[in-house]
């Protein structure tokens, strides 16, 4: 137990991980023990001085447990049990509060009220706006928002025309089909569309009901965003608007051939297929409810970053999603996706770009908590060398950034 207890002090202070000294902040640590409940769970360690991580124990640790079970008991609604175990260290006495993700989420502060709800974002506390208080209770009933119906509106709201185009001959885009991809409900006797058939493949309707479903393109000279050489918005049905992203990053970027084989090979600057993942990662798993947050896509010299709306969905940290876990945010359009033969099996989209990483030689790529949105950074080789097989066809092409 003390090897266990040892090894935990020596952690980083994270998503799932807080050091306290002692009791003397309650606000404080209450928000911490809410977060956890609200996002992944954690361990907050009363007894380590929380900049240094040097053991400085509780002095009276039996009335300190005491103290702390009536704080929670008295503050947090709805009522949290966590679990409570002292440790000793060297002497020192530890108390250590383990919180689960809760099945009674969204908890909160009960002196703010219903709107005192804290989520975890990295190491610190956030308030949770309404819509991510929606959210939290949506995934404790186990709905997504895009399948949330919008009795108000008709089949007509639905670009059936552009939808069948891009479905192709896969099938034939009848009532009973889209019953299935629950692009549309029954509701009330009647066929209506869902948020995700509106979000895929709506018309004026969705740029009135979600003007911020959009993706915002920017190609950048140097590494960062002083100078910026060109930009692009992106208003296309969602699974078009991965092609269209990827336009204009090869726009951009640069092409050469490949002779090494009988046929001539496009060779590009930037790793198009781990890119294409990225941004396919990006558009099936935005949290759409939020208010002016499109997709971000930027081009830099040394790396492209993509951005896309919401916090990891609760139970999930970083490290979860790159071991391969996952959970859905937008059923409907994942479902689509997959139909599309845009993603494959859900959760291998993350490890595949890792390893496809490795394989080409580039940096790992890097997956950030940044506010209310998840920004993952696809780093870029400096230059690279294209070696024909023939070298009277082709002179050596070196390509820099």
């Amino acid at each position: 137990m003390s090897f266990l207890i040892k090894e935990l002090i020596q952690s980083r202070e994270g998503k799932t991980l807080e050091f306290k000294r002692d009791l003397s902040s309650p606000k404080n640590f209450l928000k911490t023990l809410v977060a956890f409940a609200n996002s992944a769970g954690g361990r907050l360690v009363f007894g380590i001085e929380d900049k240094s991580n040097v053991i400085v124990g509780l002095e009276n640790p039996l009335d300190e447990e005491e103290r702390l079970c009536n704080i929670i008991a008295d503050t947090i609604v709805p009522r949290l049990i966590p679990n409570i175990e002292m440790a000793t260290i060297d002497g020192k006495t530890l108390l250590i509060v383990e919180v689960f993700l809760s099945g009674t989420r969204p908890h909160w502060i009960k002196k703010e009220g219903p709107q005192g709800v804290y989520v975890r974002l990295g190491s610190t506390n956030r308030l949770a706006d309404n819509q991510l208080i929606e959210e939290l209770k949506r995934s404790v009933l186990g709905i997504t928002f895009d399948e949330i119906p919008l009795p108000e509106l008709s089949i007509d709201a639905l670009d059936l025309t552009a939808a069948q185009k891009i479905f192709g001959n896969k099938f034939l885009l009848e009532e009973e089909k889209m019953l299935s991809l629950k692009l549309l409900v029954k509701e009330q006797g009647r066929m209506v569309p869902t948020i995700g058939g509106l979000l895929l493949f709506g018309g004026e309707e969705r740029k009135i009901r979600f003007p911020d479903v959009w993706v915002q393109c920017g190609r950048f000279i140097g590494k960062d965003k002083a100078d910026i050489f060109d930009h692009t918005e992106i208003y296309e049905h969602l699974p078009i608007a991965v092609d269209k992203i990827l336009e204009f990053l090869k726009k951009h970027a640069m092409r050469g051939a490949d002779f090494s084989e009988i046929r001539r090979k496009d060779v590009w600057s930037i790793p198009l297929s781990i890119i294409r993942e990225v941004i396919i990662n990006a558009i099936v798993h935005s949290d759409y409810s939020q208010i002016g947050a499109p997709i971000r896509v930027a081009f830099f010299d040394d790396r492209i970053e993509v951005e896309n709306p919401g916090i990891l969905l609760p139970g999930l940290t970083i490290d979860d999603i790159c071991r391969g876990l996952s959970k859905l945010r937008n059923r409907v359009i994942s479902r689509v996706f997959r139909e599309l033969n845009l993603i494959e099996e859900w959760g291998s989209g993350i490890p595949r770009i890792y390893k496809e990483s490795k394989k080409i030689g580039l940096p790992l790529p890097e997956i950030m908590d940044i506010g209310t949105r998840l920004r993952f950074i696809v780093y870029l080789k400096k230059s690279f060398t294209i070696k024909p097989l023939d070298s009277q066809l082709e002179s050596q092409l070196e390509l820099q950034l």
